[in-house]
């Protein structure tokens, strides 16, 4: 508490607006590049066709949450197939796991929605308002002119159209994209999707606009689990302090002091999308967007001092390079225990998740005995017992399978309900639902004995695959 009459000492201070300076090098280049590339996949993905027949939608990526299916090109998952999804999220979570191992941050830096989406932002406050220096005097200037009024209405239409668009294209992957757009427009699509859009365009707009680096340091869990991935030959962002201090402006004479690399120029700082200064060393906030190397570079050409001041580098080398010594080569930092420990789990799931997608039988059957009662005795003594069939048809077409017995009681007979035959029809690429009777005659050994091994055996007659399902014939030996 303060001394008598005096204020209070606040616990929480309001947030300062960060403006990064435009800066122009390798790393910005490539996070350009890998923005235009995500964002592009992102809005262009739900408008590519792909013909899978007349009884299919032709929308490549679609979730289909009416029909319970995931279709991904030629792929198409069902529900009963949920572990592909699984084992893609482990792929995902150990690729993480991989990468900032190998190389810190990488991923929140260059390609996780909320950097791309901020740089986004930023480059249209850019475009709009000015570099850092004039977007700092607007953001200080306390009278709401009319151009401070003007250029910031500008900016945040043109965010909002933006987080629009965002909410839009997310809607577009869970129905048909061509005709949800025109529902949209003419307001005749269902509440969900206007719901969807408006949630997610706020989102991305805050998230975006406004709170940006928050989103990173407080939301994210990811910062806080990612010291667990790191050791000290995790290559990532930092400052070299042996060459870099003592910092100050260069002096020339004899009896100026001896001085560091860096200048204290502040670039670095200026540039960073989350106010940090990466020369007080590791830092939760660091995303490792490296754009503060291609601005200490460029300070560094040109007062004629070598470059890598602030680089891509790995803990360990320290003493190496303090020393006068070369640094170990990049790969025997990243080609270690454990990033071989995750990259030959990541492979081992991608692997068995391929097998089991070539594999995978085009039907598949299931077969649940219908036990009250566990068997019928017909007028002429015939023991009957009734299974229900479920038949997923995953064709595109509509297709006849026969049901056909294997059994060592070599009496038993099958009945298809509705049908004088042994087979049935199953529309296309849905599950159809069959009840199946399998009959032994009176006295025979299957009609008196306790239980009787059965096997089921499906087959498409369009192509001849099959498949069994196992189960048991239960008689009056049962009571």
């Amino acid at each position: 508490m303060s001394d008598t009459g005096s204020q209070p000492e606040q616990l929480y201070a309001a947030r300062e607006p960060i403006f990064p300076r435009k800066v122009y090098g390798p790393f910005r280049n490539l996070k350009w590049g890998i923005m235009i590339v995500t964002l592009g996949i992102y809005y262009l993905t739900p408008w590519i066709r792909w013909d899978r027949g007349p009884n299919l939608p032709d929308q490549a990526v679609l979730v289909d949450m009416a029909h319970r299916r995931f279709f991904f090109f030629w792929i198409e998952i069902w529900p009963h197939e949920f572990y592909f999804v699984a084992g893609l999220l482990i792929m995902a979570g150990l690729g993480l796991f991989l990468f900032t191992s190998a190389l810190g941050r990488v991923w929140c830096g260059y390609t996780c929605p909320q950097t791309v989406w901020t740089d986004l932002f930023i480059l249209v406050e850019r475009w709009i308002e000015g570099d850092r220096n004039a977007r700092l005097r607007l953001h200080r200037q306390k009278k709401m002119d009319a151009r401070k009024l003007r250029l910031r209405i500008t900016k945040y239409l043109v965010w909002t159209l933006i987080a629009i668009a965002t909410g839009g294209a997310w809607v577009f992957y869970f129905t048909d994209a061509p005709t949800l757009l025109v529902d949209l427009f003419t307001l005749q699509a269902h509440p969900a999707a206007y719901t969807s859009v408006a949630v997610l365009t706020f989102t991305t707009l805050v998230f975006g606009g406004f709170m940006r680096e928050q989103v990173c340091i407080y939301m994210c869990p990811w910062p806080r689990i990612q010291a667990a991935m790191m050791d000290t030959d995790t290559i990532t962002v930092a400052y070299r302090e042996w060459r870099g201090e003592p910092r100050g402006k260069q002096r020339k004479g004899e009896d100026a002091p001896e001085m560091g690399d860096c200048i204290n120029c502040m670039a670095c700082v200026n540039v960073c999308p989350m106010g940090i200064d990466i020369r007080d060393g590791q830092q939760l906030e660091c995303i490792t967007c490296a754009l503060c190397i291609d601005a200490c570079d460029d300070i560094m050409d040109k007062i004629g001092k070598p470059r890598g001041l602030i680089d891509y580098m790995a803990l360990s080398d320290e003493e190496r390079e303090r020393s006068g010594e070369a640094p170990k080569s990049v790969w025997a930092h990243i080609f270690r225990m454990r990033t071989i420990l995750y990259t030959s789990l990541w492979a081992a799931v991608g692997i068995g998740l391929t097998v089991m997608l070539f594999v995978r039988p085009d039907i598949s059957a299931t077969v649940h005995p219908v036990r009250q009662p566990q068997f019928v005795t017909m007028s002429d003594g015939t023991i009957r017992n009734t299974y229900d069939f479920g038949l997923r048809n995953k064709h595109g077409d509509d297709r006849r399978f026969r049901v056909t017995l294997a059994s060592e009681a070599q009496d038993l007979r099958i009945a298809v309900e509705g049908t004088p035959y042994e087979s049935f029809m199953v529309p296309a690429d849905t599950t159809g639902k069959q009840r199946v009777y399998v009959l032994a005659p009176a006295g025979s050994e299957a009609a008196v004995s306790d239980r009787t091994e059965i096997r089921f055996w499906v087959e498409d007659l369009s192509n001849g695959e099959r498949v069994y399902k196992d189960s048991t014939f239960v008689g009056t030996g049962a009571r």
